[in-house]
C-alpha cells in the first residue's frame, strides 16, 4: 500500500505541493500556539537579583481556583520579617536577608529623574546586595553608614552623572527629593547588570523610609547567633495608604514588621536539605519556599500575570489556528483526491476493495504530510521567537522572560495534523470508493450531476446558527459579547464550504441563462463550467470567502470595541488634565492638596488601577473572574461621569464598590448586594455595592473605594490625578507651572487627542492584529497552491477544447472569466456572512448598524482576493497552453 501510494504520488506533484504548504503552514501555526502555551506553564525569570540566595522565601503571587488556571496576583504580597531570625539559625544557613523594596529615584543636576529599574520597587536596603551573587559583590566604596548615604548601581550612576564621594537628590516613596552622599557604585566597571539595579540604603534608613520599621528584626546587620548571618533589609505586608493619603504620613500600619521576602544562603550541597527543613516549617502557612529556577518569579510579581497572559493567547488562539489549518488541509486534499478520481476508479474495477482505496488516499496523504510536518514544526519555534519578541516590544512581558522549548508542542502538531489528514483524505475517497466500479470510472471525469441535499442543509443549518450566534453583542456589551463575531463569521465560512456546491451551481445556472444568447464563446464556456464542476470551484470559493470573513470580523471586531471603549472613557472624563509621576513611582505626598490649591482649579481626584478576582455563584457553581479594577475616592464624580444608574459614586467609603451594569445584571450584584472579591495582593474580602454604572467598556466591570483598596497595593503612592478646570487658559499656565515646579510630575491632557488609527492601540490589539495578517498570509499561499493544482488538473480538458479549435487565446480568456466569477462569488458571499455579525456588533457596541474601522479594508482585501485568484488561474493556464494538447 505505501509503495502504491508514493508512485502516485510522483505523478501529482502539484497537487500535493498544496497539500503539503497547508500542512507546512498549520504545522508553524500550532507549534508557535504550543509554545507559547507551554512557556505560560512552565517558563521562569532568570533569577536576577535573587541569584545570590540559595533558598527563597516569599508570599504565593498566584490566585487557585479549583478547577481554573491559577490566577496571577501583581501587587507585592509580604511576609512577617521574624522569619528572617527564625530561618537564619537553620543548620547549613549561612545568611539570610529580608528583602525589602519601595519607590525611589535619583534626580540629576538638572532636576530631570533618573529611574534605577522599575522606581516602583527600586529602593532596597544594603543587605540586599547579598542576595545579587556575583553581581553584588563587585562594590567601589563602601557601604552605606548611616542615614545620608546611599550606594547605586553603575547604570544609574552614569545616566545620572555621577560617581562616588558626589552627593545626589533622591526622591524616596513620595518624600520632597533629599541630598545623599554616594557612598558606593555596585556592579562590575562597564556591565550592565539587571541585578543590581537600584538605590540602597543603609538596613535602618531603608525600614524607615518604606514604613517597615518596628519588627524586632528591622535594622539588624550582625547574626543572629553573634555570627553576623542575619540581615534585615527592612519590612512590610500587604497594605499602604488610601489614595491621596502620601507615603511618609502613613508610614507605619501594616506594612511595620514585614519584608517582601527572605533570601537564604547556604553551604555548599546543603540546599536541597535547608529548603526542605523551611517547607516543613512554613508548612500550611501559605508561603512559598524556591530553589533555582523558580527565584526570578519571586522577585517579579508581575511574571505570574506575564505567563498567565501567554497561557490565554494560547488558548485564545488556538481555536481559530485549529479551525483554519483543519479547514485548509482538508480543502486542499480535497482537490488533490478529486483529481485522482479516474486512478482510483480504475483500481476499484480491477478488484480493489473500498477500504483499500480510502486507506490508499490517506496513505499518500500521510506520505506528503510527513515530509512536510517536520519543517513546519521546526519554523514553528522561529515563529513563537517571533512572537515573543514582538511581546516584549509592545510590553506585554518582560524582556528576559524566555520562551520554553520542547518537543511536546511539535508532537501535538504532528499528532492533529496526522488526524486532520487522515479523516480529510478518508472522507475526501469516500464516495469513490463506495460506488460500483463502473459508476466509479464514469463518473471520474465530471461531477455528481446534484449536490448532496443533506451536505446543503447542513451548510444552511451551520450558517443560520452562526447568525443567531452574532445577536449576542446585543445583549453583552463586553469583550465575551465581542468575541462572537469573530467565531460566527469563521462558522458561516464553515457553513458555506458545506452548502457552496449547491450555492455554486446555482449561480452559475443563473449566469449561463445570462449569458445563453449573445455572448462570447469563453463567457459562455466559463459559466458553463462554473455550472458542471460545482464541487470543485465551491471549495475555492470557499476558501477565498474565509480569507475575506476572517479578517473583517476579526479586524473590525478589534476596531469597534477600541472604538467604543474610547468613547466611554471619553464621554466619561470631565477632567480636562492628567497628572502622573512614572520616573517617581507614583505622586509624591501632598501632590492632591496642592493641586486643589492651584488657582483655576475647579477638582481633583486620584485615580488608580489594581486587578481582582471577582467570585460570584452561577448555576449553581462558583465562578472566578479576575479582570482589572479602577480605585476611585467618594470626590471621583468631580471628574468622572461613569453614568451611574443606579445609587452614588459619593458613597465610595470603606469596604465598597461600585459594578458596571452588565456584571451587576449577569452577577446578581445590584446596589446594597455584598460581592465577594480577591484584592491584588490576594486578601479576601467582601464589600457592598454603592453604585452601578453604565460605561463599563471604558471603566471596566468593578470600581474599588480608596479605602478598600488602601494597603493591597504594592505602592502607597497615587498612580494619577485627574484634573478638572475652569477652563481659562490662565488656570492650565497656572497647572503646567505646578507641574515644572516639582520634579518627576508629567503634565498631559487627560484623554489624548484621538488619531482616528490603530497607533495608540493596547497591546492586545496589536497581538490580535498581527495574528490575523500571520494566518491571512497563510490562508493566501494555500488558497493560491490550491488554485494553481485545480488549474493544472486540466490539462486533458484544456487540451480537448484546443483538439476542437478553441484557440489558446479563447481559452486564457475563459480561465481570466472563471477566475473574475469565482472571486465575485467568493467576495458577495463573504460579504454576506460577514453583514450581520458586524451590523450586529456596530449596533451593540456603537448604537449604529456598521462598525468602526479603517474603509480601505474591504477594497484592499477585494483587491487582494482578486489578484491572488488572476495570478494563481493565469500563470499555470500559459504554462499548460505551451505543452502541445497531443
Amino acid at each position: 500500500m505505501f509503495r502504491t501510494a508514493t508512485r502516485m504520488a510522483g505523478h501529482r506533484i502539484t497537487a500535493l505541493i498544496a497539500v503539503a504548504c497547508a500542512v507546512l503552514g498549520g504545522a508553524a501555526l500550532v507549534t508557535a500556539t504550543g509554545v507559547l502555551a507551554e512557556s505560560g506553564l512552565r517558563s521562569r525569570l532568570p533569577a536576577g537579583r535573587l541569584a545570590g540566595a540559595d533558598v527563597v522565601i516569599a508570599a504565593d503571587q498566584e490566585f487557585r481556583a479549583p478547577g481554573e488556571l491559577p490566577t496571577a496576583l501583581v501587587e507585592r504580597r509580604r511576609i512577617p520579617s521574624r522569619l528572617v531570625g527564625e530561618l537564619a539559625g537553620l543548620p547549613g544557613v549561612t545568611a539570610a536577608v529580608g528583602d525589602i523594596s519601595f519607590p525611589a529615584a535619583l534626580l540629576d543636576s538638572r532636576g530631570r529623574v533618573v529611574a534605577a529599574g522599575d522606581p516602583r520597587v527600586a529602593g532596597h536596603g544594603w543587605s540586599s546586595t547579598r542576595l545579587a551573587g556575583t553581581a553584588g559583590a563587585h562594590v567601589d566604596g563602601s557601604a552605606p553608614a548611616g542615614a545620608g548615604e546611599v550606594a547605586v548601581d553603575r547604570a544609574t550612576a552614569a545616566a545620572a552623572g555621577i560617581a562616588k564621594g558626589d552627593s545626589v537628590r533622591v526622591v524616596v516613596d513620595g518624600r520632597p527629593a533629599a541630598p545623599y552622599r554616594v557612598s558606593a557604585l555596585i556592579g562590575a566597571p562597564g556591565a550592565q547588570d539587571r541585578a543590581t539595579r537600584g538605590v540602597y540604603f543603609a538596613d535602618p534608613t531603608a525600614a524607615q523610609l518604606s514604613g517597615r520599621d518596628g519588627a524586632d528584626d528591622t535594622g539588624r546587620t550582625g547574626r543572629a547567633d553573634d555570627t553576623g548571618r542575619a540581615g534585615v533589609a527592612g519590612g512590610a505586608d500587604v497594605s499602604g495608604a488610601a489614595p491621596g493619603s502620601g507615603g511618609a504620613d502613613s508610614a507605619g500600619g501594616a506594612r511595620a514588621g514585614t519584608v517582601d521576602l527572605v533570601g537564604l544562603r547556604t553551604e555548599p550541597g546543603a540546599e536541597g536539605r535547608v529548603a526542605a527543613e523551611v517547607r516543613a516549617r512554613l508548612a500550611g502557612t501559605g508561603l512559598l519556599t524556591v530553589t533555582g529556577a523558580d527565584r526570578g518569579d519571586t522577585a517579579e510579581p508581575g511574571a505570574g500575570a506575564s505567563r498567565s497572559l501567554l497561557v490565554l493567547l494560547a488558548g485564545s488562539l488556538s481555536g481559530i489556528v485549529l479551525l483554519i489549518t483543519g479547514f485548509v488541509t482538508a480543502s486542499a486534499l480535497a482537490v488533490s483526491i478529486a483529481g485522482q478520481r479516474r486512478d482510483l476508479a480504475l483500481m476499484r474495477a480491477v478488484g480493489a476493495t473500498p477500504g483499500q482505496i480510502r486507506r490508499l488516499a490517506a496513505a499518500q496523504s500521510t506520505v506528503v504530510a510527513a515530509v512536510a510536518v517536520v519543517p513546519g514544526a521546526g519554523l514553528g519555534y522561529l515563529l513563537a521567537g517571533q512572537f515573543r519578541r514582538l511581546l516584549a516590544d509592545r510590553g506585554v512581558v518582560p524582556p528576559g522572560l524566555p520562551l520554553t522549548f520542547s518537543p511536546l508542542p511539535a508532537l501535538a502538531a504532528v499528532l492533529l495534523l496526522g488526524l486532520t489528514v487522515q479523516v480529510s483524505a478518508r472522507c475526501s475517497a469516500w464516495r469513490t470508493s463506495r460506488m460500483p466500479a463502473t459508476e466509479a470510472v464514469a463518473e471520474s471525469r465530471s461531477e455528481p450531476r446534484d449536490p448532496s441535499r443533506a451536505r446543503t442543509r447542513a451548510g444552511i443549518v451551520v450558517v443560520v446558527a452562526a447568525t443567531a450566534m452574532s445577536a449576542l453583542p446585543l445583549f453583552s456589551r463586553t469583550l465575551v459579547g465581542a468575541t462572537a463575531t469573530s467565531v460566527a463569521g469563521i462558522v458561516g465560512a464553515i457553513g458555506l464550504a458545506l452548502a457552496g456546491p449547491a450555492l455554486v451551481r446555482g449561480i452559475g445556472g443563473a449566469a449561463a441563462r445570462a449569458t445563453r444568447s449573445g455572448s462570447s464563446a469563453p463567457t459562455w464556456l466559463a459559466t458553463a463550467n462554473l455550472r458542471a464542476y460545482a464541487l470543485r470551484n465551491a471549495g475555492i470559493v470557499s476558501t477565498l470567502a474565509m480569507a475575506v470573513v476572517f479578517v473583517l470580523t476579526y479586524t473590525f471586531t478589534q476596531t469597534t470595541v477600541l472604538a467604543a471603549t474610547d468613547r466611554d472613557t471619553r464621554a466619561g472624563t470631565l477632567a480636562e488634565q492628567r497628572l502622573t509621576a512614572p520616573g517617581l513611582g507614583g505622586l509624591p505626598t501632598g501632590t492632591l492638596a496642592a493641586v486643589r490649591r492651584t488657582p483655576g482649579v475647579s477638582a481633583a481626584a486620584p485615580v488608580g488601577t489594581t486587578t481582582v478576582v471577582w467570585q460570584y455563584r452561577q448555576f449553581g457553581d462558583t465562578v472566578s473572574e479576575p479582570g482589572s479594577a479602577t480605585i476611585l475616592t467618594p470626590d471621583a464624580s468631580d471628574v468622572l461621569d461613569l453614568d451611574v444608574r443606579a445609587g452614588a459614586l459619593d458613597r465610595l467609603t470603606g469596604a465598597t464598590v461600585a459594578v458596571s451594569d452588565e456584571a451587576a445584571r449577569t452577577r446578581s450584584a445590584g446596589v446594597g448586594r455584598r460581592i465577594s472579591l480577591v484584592l491584588g495582593d490576594g486578601t479576601r474580602t467582601e464589600a457592598t455595592v454603592v453604585a452601578v454604572y453604565e460605561r463599563g467598556l471604558g471603566f471596566g466591570p468593578v470600581v474599588l473605594s480608596g479605602d478598600l483598596a488602601a494597603g493591597h497595593t504594592t505602592t502607597r503612592l497615587d498612580q494619577s490625578l485627574l484634573v478638572r478646570t475652569d477652563g481659562t487658559r490662565a488656570a492650565g499656565q497656572h497647572l503646567a507651572a505646578f507641574a515644572a515646579s516639582r520634579p518627576g510630575l508629567v503634565l498631559a491632557p487627560a484623554e489624548p487627542p484621538s488619531t482616528g488609527g490603530l497607533r495608540d492601540a493596547p497591546p492586545e490589539v496589536w497581538i490580535n492584529l498581527v495574528t490575523i495578517v500571520v494566518l491571512l498570509v497563510y490562508l493566501l499561499l494555500s488558497i493560491a497552491n490550491k488554485l494553481v493544482a485545480a488549474t493544472a488538473q486540466r490539462r486533458t480538458e484544456l487540451a480537448a477544447l484546443r483538439l476542437n479549435g478553441t484557440t489558446p487565446r479563447q481559452i486564457r480568456a475563459m480561465m481570466r472569466r472563471e477566475a473574475a466569477m469565482t472571486a465575485a462569488t467568493a467576495l458577495v458571499t463573504a460579504l454576506l456572512l460577514s453583514a450581520p455579525p458586524l451590523a450586529l456588533l456596530g449596533q451593540g457596541f456603537l448604537g449604529r448598524p456598521w462598525p468602526a474601522g479603517p474603509a480601505w479594508l474591504l477594497p484592499g482585501l477585494a483587491a487582494l482576493v482578486t489578484v491572488t485568484a488572476f495570478v494563481t488561474v493565469e500563470l499555470p493556464t500559459r504554462r499548460t497552453l505551451r505543452t502541445p494538447p497531443v
